[in-house]
């Protein structure tokens, strides 16, 4: 099931305190970016963010979840109504997060 752009439009306005978020479009989902490193998607109008420690420990209690398969599992963002918590994860987990690949 594709993501519908709505939800999209939703979780980048909850990001909006944010400067350098980014998305793109894969496979009838989103993947979205902070500053070039990815944090995350739009899976199934899921907002699902990376498994780093910053992230772990700002959601133990989030539910773990596959975006699709054959991919690493990823946490479930239960918190999308408050962008103050958006705002202080993405930023927690920028850190440890990979830098982008480079395309040859």
């Amino acid at each position: 099931m594709a993501s519908d752009r709505g939800y999209l439009d939703f979780i980048l306005e909850q990001l909006s305190d944010l400067d350098g978020v980014t998305w793109r479009s894969m496979m009838g989902e989103f993947i979205l970016y902070f500053s070039g490193k990815i944090i995350g998607g739009i899976y199934d109008d899921r907002f699902l963010v990376k498994k780093t420690a910053s992230s772990e420990k700002m959601m133990p209690d989030a539910e773990v979840e596959i975006p699709y398969d054959g991919a690493k599992e990823m946490l479930l963002v239960g918190a999308v109504d408050d962008r103050a918590f958006l705002k202080e994860l993405v930023e927690a987990m920028y850190e440890e997060l990979p830098a982008p690949k480079r395309r040859k």
